[in-house]
């Protein structure tokens, strides 16, 4: 295990991580990958991509994982915190020549113990249909790329159907396919059907039924990530122009729109209650949209690099009537039925029904808290807490409240030993809306003059929020820097702030980390995980990508200061409860299951995390020294 102290304590990897719940830890003989356990050289290579199902499996090991590596596509019983991992009977082994597994989704509601629906992404545009427990390919769509050429960066079943599914590419498309209908000899013709602001829908004009059913033209540049809300009726985008888009799936209706503060959004995802949306990419950033506001109501800062992939759990988000709160546990039946494995589009009533409590006029008060996790291209996991002083703002809250972030220590312990070190930081909550009273209005761009330009106005809520450290000796901050132009003579120190990081880009903005000491050690560490892109396998993504940054300083000059894109003083910054470095490459997987949580890195390792009190689950005889599946790697 690695020490939690040092010198060396942010180049070590982490093997178990504490939360208010307790320690989390990293099972070794847990661990899936290629069966001889090699790290994969990922130079080239799509990013590894996890997918889960349940198969209801009466023996109670229903859980199945589907992984990709390089041009491997990989089928396993999922053994979680049960059992050891065993790699050399995998259900299913495929292995693609000239392209590549780029992503993959499973039926949730077609699943059972003979038969798995499984669609499967691929780097030169095509999606297969197969069947890893029968072995068996079903179907293979855009097989003469006459679709679309570009390679897949997403595909989703549609929630609650059983043959409809979308697939997004790098060309900033969507698809809407039916397994049932052919994809046709000839390229589609298309008919537009709806057309908005930066985005419009087409049928396929066809005689007889073909794919696909609809397409979708969406911003400038790659569609990198999309998102069924938990009730399956809106969809949230995330593009590489900036935006995340957010439409009422059915009517094909822009629903609101967010800018990302630098560069491309590269993931996106749901609250449990459909709520909130936290996306995350280029900008280092997680930025929480409240859906309902269609506005930006936090940022939180803890990557030095790219964020790849930003979820929910579901087990750790909670309502509390009182004291003591009440956790979203196992044991609720009607919030956790299958909720990991896509239950449907009721699997969250339990859970929205409790939060709507809120803001109801019962005099008892109800506090909430959603916990969310990203990691990225710096190897790190982060966790989050989104608490109802963000939340809530406008709101009078019945009682102050206070937050206890466990955190990292500060700087190695003067005396030189190896201790366990923990920063408490305690904050208070505050009500102002940081961002107006409506949130479809645009805020103002300016705030009081009286402001330093390197703080923050003091009516900001600023729960689990990062401190303003001093400028290191001899650096100069961003606060500081003296390039760019201002929007108005009242904004003068802000303006600088924002225009520092739009002229200097993602490395400038990567180097504001939580702790000003560890700047210099990790530069370099930082600059080789920035450059570490998703790496396209086709030179047309590639050029896509450029086209679109072209244009990506004059959006974010236009979209600055206002609802789009908040100025960082606008909104509340959030600081993680838990920042580690987990792997030595980029991590490309988080999800949150009931006994554990997943995450995967593009060596091809995917790495169970037993939840607190959930080791002792594991049996006796599966003690990874009497193995030869428990080698750490």
């Amino acid at each position: 295990m690695a020490a939690e102290g040092g010198g060396k304590e942010m180049n070590e990897i982490k093997t178990q991580f504490t939360t208010r719940e307790g320690v989390y830890k990293l099972l070794t003989h847990s661990e899936y990958s290629r069966p001889n356990r090699v790290p994969f050289n990922s130079q080239g290579s799509n990013p590894v991509k996890v997918s889960f199902v349940n198969v209801n499996d009466q023996s109670g090991n229903g859980d199945r994982i589907c992984f990709n590596v390089g041009r491997e596509l990989y089928f396993y019983i999922y053994k979680g915190v049960r059992k050891a991992a065993d790699l050399s009977k995998p259900i299913d082994k495929r292995i693609y020549k000239g392209t590549q597994p780029t992503c993959h989704d499973f039926n949730p509601i077609t699943a059972t113990a003979e038969s798995v629906s499984l669609l499967v992404g691929f780097s030169a545009g095509q999606v297969q249909l197969i069947d890893p427990i029968k072995k068996e390919t079903s179907k293979l769509f855009n097989e003469e790329r006459l679709i679309d050429k570009s390679r897949v960066t997403c595909v989703r079943w549609v929630p609650g159907s059983e043959s409809l599914f979308l697939v997004a590419h790098s060309s900033g498309s969507m698809y809407l396919y039916n397994v049932e209908n052919t994809c046709g000899t000839t390229a589609p013709h298309y008919q537009l059907l709806k057309q908005g602001e930066n985005y419009a829908v087409h049928t396929c004009k066809s005689k007889s039924a073909r794919n696909p059913l609809l397409r979708w033209t969406v911003g400038e540049g790659a569609l990198n990530e999309f998102a069924f809300s938990p009730d399956g009726k809106f969809l949230a985008c995330a593009s590489q122009d900036g935006f995340l888009r957010v439409f009422g799936f059915d009517a094909a209706e822009l629903h609101g729109t967010m800018k990302s503060y630098f560069g491309g959004l590269l993931c996106v995802c749901w609250s449990p209650d459909g709520r909130y949306i936290v996306a995350g990419g280029e900008d280092d950033l997680v930025t929480v949209w409240s859906f309902s506001d269609c506005r930006v109501i936090a940022r939180g800062h803890g990557h030095k690099s790219w964020v790849s992939v930003v979820a929910f759990d579901h087990c750790t988000t909670s309502v509390e009537d009182g004291d003591p709160p009440a956790e979203f546990s196992g044991s609720d039946e009607d919030f956790h039925e299958q909720i990991h494995f896509g239950a449907g589009r009721d699997r969250a009533n339990s859970a929205h029904s409790r939060l709507s409590k809120r803001n109801s006029t019962d005099s008892r008060p109800v506090s909430v808290t959603y916990r969310f996790g990203s990691v990225g291209q710096d190897t790190q996991l982060c966790l989050w807490d989104l608490t109802e002083d963000i939340l809530f703002p406008h709101l009078p809250l019945s009682r102050t409240r206070t937050h206890t972030n466990v955190m990292s220590a500060t700087s190695p312990p003067a005396t030189g030993q190896t201790t366990t070190t923990t920063t408490v930081t305690t904050t208070t909550t505050t009500t102002t809306n940081p961002s107006g009273t409506n949130g479809k209005d645009s805020v103002s761009n300016s705030s009081t003059s009286g402001n330093p330009a390197n703080s923050l106005p003091n009516t900001l809520p600023r729960s689990n929020s990062l401190p303003h450290s001093s400028n290191p000796a001899g650096g100069s901050t961003p606060n500081s820097h003296t390039g760019g132009s201002n929007s108005s003579s009242t904004t003068k120190g802000n303006s600088i702030i924002d225009s520092a990081f739009i002229a200097t880009g993602v490395s400038k903005f990567a180097t504001l980390s939580l702790h000003d000491s560890r700047k210099e050690r990790h530069e370099k560490d930082h600059k080789r995980n920035h450059s570490m892109g998703h790496i396209s396998s086709k030179s047309s993504d590639k050029l896509n990508q450029l086209s679109s940054s072209r244009t990506a300083k004059a959006d974010a000059a236009k979209t600055l200061g206002t609802t789009l894109c908040p100025r960082m003083e606008e909104v509340p910054l959030l600081e993680p409860l838990v920042c580690k470095k987990i792997a030595h490459e980029r991590l490309t997987v988080l999800i949150f299951l009931e006994d554990c949580l997943v995450t995967a890195c593009q060596e091809g390792f995917v790495c169970t995390w037993a939840r607190p009190g959930k080791v002792g689950l594991l049996s006796s005889q599966n003690n990874p020294a009497n193995s030869p599946s428990g080698t750490v790697v």
